[in-house]
């Protein structure tokens, strides 16, 4: 009879006991996170969500989901990730409302313990994740990560404040909301994404921050104030959530989130491109993806906007993008790219301008 060697033995063990597909997702960050994507699917699918106030929020949630296993089976890596710490953040949420709102109605106590019970887990999910090592992770896996893991507590904390200020249950969101990035900054330090190139040079951001804060507030005049009010929303809130990272010496977060405040920034006055431009677009885009690729240098951030580009420009299901997703895509090649390479280079000190001048931030508090 023929002795099998032992490693054999427990590759069969594993096979009999349904454990490579395990194995598989544990060696391979993009088994990794189908595996996390496929169970926030099969969640939907067993328990969807009812709400009859709400009722397109299945679709809502499923959408978000779907959207991130696109970019992945389109080989977009960086960009599936972004879009399944959204569909956390999303999913969460939506579920907190949908289960915890009978038990909580209009009791502040009720809120309360939920709240308690969420901040335990939350910081437990934090802990974790701040026990990684990032240091030889590709830069944008890491900028997900501490920006997912920077909005948690402060989303917690808005969660107690709309408690309170309007009713129970409209906290609960927010409670959601907040634990779907504690989970989502864990898990992306579980991903076993190894960076192989020279790390970028992070450092503090203030200054560059400090003057797009500054370009945003002369900007903030009639009739861009009122007619492009949402997106000055978004605009300050990436502004103020790079600051908080920033303050907390989660500079890959912070650069995340000065670019894409740098993008939000040129929005405001984009023009809409027409066909021939459209066209040169997709050739410079091609380009710039290619000229990444062959980077020795850690450029995961920048390639996570292209990737974002890239789906902007050409969607998976043949429909046309619209016009602020042309804008986009123009942007990133054109803005956030030079703000990328420039934040490469020390920082530059800010001049401060003499005489008196008042700070004017507009958010929806927390970020949302």
């Amino acid at each position: 009879m023929r002795i099998l060697p032992r490693p054999f033995k427990l590759l069969l063990a594993l096979t009999l006991l349904g454990a490579l597909p395990f194995l598989a997702s544990a060696q391979d960050p993009k088994l990794q996170i189908k595996a996390e994507i496929d169970r926030l699917k099969q969640s939907l699918q067993e328990k969807p969500f009812k709400n009859p106030d709400f009722p397109d929020i299945q679709s809502m949630v499923s959408d978000a989901v779907n959207s991130a296993s696109e970019a992945l089976d389109s080989g977009h890596l960086y960009l599936a990730l972004e879009r399944l710490l959204q569909a956390e953040d999303l999913f969460q949420g939506v579920h907190a409302v949908v289960d915890k709102s009978d038990a909580v109605k209009s009791s502040l106590p009720a809120f309360e313990a939920e709240w308690e019970k969420a901040s335990q887990n939350l910081n437990s999910l934090n802990d974790e994740a701040r026990k990684k090592d990032w240091r030889s992770t590709p830069l944008a896996v890491r900028a997900l990560a501490e920006t997912a893991e920077g909005s948690s507590i402060p989303l917690l904390e808005g969660g107690r404040g709309f408690a309170s200020s309007t009713k129970p249950t409209d906290g609960l969101f927010y409670i959601g909301q907040a634990q779907g990035e504690a989970a989502f900054a864990k898990f992306s330090s579980t991903l076993l994404l190894a960076r192989n190139s020279a790390s970028f040079p992070l450092r503090s951001y203030l200054p560059e921050l400090q003057r797009l804060q500054q370009k945003t507030n002369a900007a903030f005049k009639p009739p861009a104030s009122i007619d492009l009010h949402p997106r000055f929303i978004a605009l300050n809130s990436a502004l103020k959530l790079a600051e908080e990272l920033d303050a907390q010496k989660l500079y890959a977060g912070a650069l995340y989130q000065y670019l894409e405040a740098t993008r939000h920034f040129a929005m405001l006055e984009a023009r809409p491109l027409n066909v021939a431009q459209q066209s040169t677009l997709k050739t410079d885009l091609v380009a710039a993806r290619k000229k990444f690729a062959a980077s020795k240098q850690d450029d995961s951030l920048a390639q996570l906007f292209l990737e974002r580009a890239a789906s902007q420009t050409a969607h998976g299901d043949g429909s046309a993008p619209t016009a602020d997703e042309w804008r986009s895509a123009r942007i990133i090649l054109d803005q956030v790219l030079p703000a990328y390479f420039a934040a490469k280079k020390p920082a530059s000190p800010l001049q401060q301008a003499s005489g008196k001048t008042v700070d004017i931030t507009l958010v929806r508090w927390p970020y949302t």
